[in-house]
């Protein structure tokens, strides 16, 4: 059993992390989530929301 935990750590597992393509992939992924949160958040009707909330917020007694 000591042999094989020796292996292990001298070869890593088969899933030790991830390779080019697949960083690439979520990279790119994450990159465009971003960019339609991005367009979400400044767009005309939520920026109208948080002002809204913002000004009851302020004006709250």
């Amino acid at each position: 059993m000591t042999a094989r935990r020796i292996r292990r750590r001298l070869h890593g597992s088969p899933d030790a992390g991830m390779t080019t393509a697949e960083y690439a992939i979520g990279t790119i992924a994450a990159c465009a989530f971003a960019a339609i949160l991005y367009r979400v958040v400044t767009s005309d009707a939520v920026s109208g929301a948080i002002g809204q909330l913002l000004d009851r917020a302020l004006h709250a007694v």
